[in-house]
């Protein structure tokens, strides 16, 4: 499953659908959660089911929905449903742990079987860094459940979990705690074996700044990120798709290797390249 980029569109929305669904982004996040209103759910809730069932065939693997938190009484709603087949996976948002995922899992166990799907279709990307609590079970995400696709972090609703009046500094870069929240949601992901993924980019009109942020995501371990509008798909995945010259670099490590299987350390170009050079070659050439 390629999760470069992930774009939230919410449910209730046609026109926003209709314009998501036209863009380049791996999967797209149906959103029954903060981008609609109270008023709203229970037709946004229909809107999402009716959209993955009529794109199931054309959007395979594609389709995500973002459901309302476990305890806040509206999601086994949101679920009963969205599980049909066509949908990919769910979005699930205030996980304060793993304990949380398996709570889900037990469900969408559940409602996979009533609507004829495979066991363990549907795989779930927790936002794992949303309460303060959150911050304090990531290690709980190892060992990793078979659903588990991805791990993604939040910086604003920690901010309004802990009373932040910004989750910036003055100079714009992520106060310390937001910056624990990534690095953890990067351990966390490379402990359970599954791909980081890394927060929005709130102001969709600011192209260079978020090209600058894939920049410094990538270079830190992330491997896609969320889009919260379309015009940020592309420069999403340009950011986080290996470049030609990556790609012949990470193939002359790996072709290396290959042809000295005994060897713990090469020079290639008068540089020492080791075990974790091939572990990122092979990354980078998709073959891990």
């Amino acid at each position: 499953m390629k999760l470069r980029s992930m774009l939230f569109v919410p449910a209730d929305s046609e026109r926003k659908l209709a314009k998501a669904q036209e863009s380049a982004a791996d999967v797209l996040i149906l959103d029954l959660e903060d981008s609609v209103a109270a008023g709203r759910k229970a037709a946004a809730r229909a809107a999402a089911a009716a959209y993955v069932a009529e794109h199931a065939s054309r959007l395979a693997s594609k389709l995500f929905v973002r459901i309302n938190p476990l305890d806040s009484g509206l999601a086994l709603d949101d679920l009963a449903a969205v599980v049909v087949p066509g949908l990919a996976g769910i979005v699930q948002p205030k996980t304060t742990s793993a304990h949380d995922v398996a709570r889900l899992a037990s469900h969408l166990d559940v409602l996979e079987a009533r609507a004829g799907m495979p066991p363990g279709t549907v795989r779930i990307v927790p936002v794992a860094t949303e309460t303060a609590q959150a911050m304090l079970t990531m290690h709980t995400y190892t060992p990793s459940t078979p659903r588990l696709a991805a791990l993604t972090w939040g910086a604003e609703d920690l901010s309004a979990a802990v009373g932040a009046v910004s989750n910036r500094e003055e100079d714009g870069s992520y106060s310390p705690l937001y910056q624990l929240a990534a690095s953890l949601c990067l351990c966390a992901a490379a402990s359970a074996g599954v791909p980081p993924l890394d927060t929005v980019h709130t102001d969709f009109r600011d192209s260079k700044g978020l090209a600058a942020s894939c920049r410094i995501g990538r270079r830190r371990g992330f491997r896609g990120k969320i889009a919260i509008h379309p015009d940020q798909v592309d420069v999403i995945n340009e950011a986080f798709t290996p470049s030609a010259e990556e790609l012949a670099a990470a193939r002359r490590i790996v072709d290396a290797f290959a042809a000295q299987p005994a060897a713990g350390t090469l020079s290639i170009d008068g540089v020492m390249v080791d075990m974790p050079h091939l572990k990122q070659a092979r990354r980078t050439l998709g073959l891990e």
